[in-house]
């Protein structure tokens, strides 16, 4: 396979395990019991994705995951002991694209890891794929709305002028609108296109990347000027 993932769990024997598993089925291993030593090797070396344990003795999954989308947008799966559903909000809304709680079966974490980089290698090919085949990129490759730009080419977004960081998500999600402005976007929709897997009733996860979303966007809480709720229905950004 030759994909590199990055490991980090305080946990010795949850960590040999899992490096264990992956390195079973082809990948290379960098594992690490502390959140410094990590993030050096994430600017250090080309990782596919990273395993990320929320508690660790010098820091936590959240901040090195936080860390992690300055600059990169390779997939993130967070491991808990904790079952609460803010940590897994938080950890979505920070960046994540996958969460596992502990104790897990390390043959269920390999295949959530086959997963993420197969949606990853999809969404990479699937960019380059509408560059090679627009005549002129800039043109089909970015919106303009209002002061809000945004370039599947480049993978960047300003409003302003100013550059607003998204996560991976973020971006998909925003993108995905600006492509369908003027127009309701149901929930339902936008999940399974934006994450490729079937929409759930009790799925909250929509809501809370738009919250985060509206929040970097500096949106008004009861009048937003981009993404806009319909209530019962889904969202849309006016043009």
């Amino acid at each position: 396979m030759g994909e590199k993932i990055l490991v980090v769990d305080d946990e010795k024997e949850i960590a040999d395990l899992v490096e264990l598993y992956l390195k079973n089925e082809g990948f290379t291993v960098c594992k690490f019991y502390n959140g410094t030593e990590a993030l050096e090797c994430v600017n250090r070396e080309e990782i596919s994705l990273a395993i990320l344990d929320v508690m660790l003795p010098d820091t936590d999954g959240f901040t090195i995951c936080r860390k992690i989308r300055e600059k990169y947008f390779f997939p993130v799966i967070m491991l808990t002991a904790k079952v609460e559903s803010q940590d897994k909000i938080t950890g979505l809304t920070l960046g994540a694209d996958d969460y596992v709680t502990k104790p897990f079966h390390p043959l269920e974490l390999v295949a959530r890891v086959k997963t993420q980089l197969r949606r990853y290698r999809r969404y990479n090919r699937e960019d380059i794929s509408r560059q090679q085949e627009s005549g002129d990129p800039r043109e089909v490759q970015e919106y303009d709305i209002r002061g809000l730009w945004i370039s599947q080419a480049t993978h960047e977004c300003t409003l302003n002028g100013q550059e607003i960081a998204l996560t991976p998500i973020e971006f998909r999600i925003l993108w995905y609108l600006c492509c369908h402005q003027g127009k309701v976007v149901p929930s339902e929709e936008l999940y399974e296109q934006v994450w490729g897997e079937k929409y759930l009733d009790s799925n909250n996860t929509v809501m809370a990347h738009i919250a985060r979303l509206r929040e970097k966007l500096s949106e008004p809480a009861r009048k937003p000027n981009y993404i806009k709720t319909v209530w019962g229905v889904g969202y849309k950004i006016e043009p």
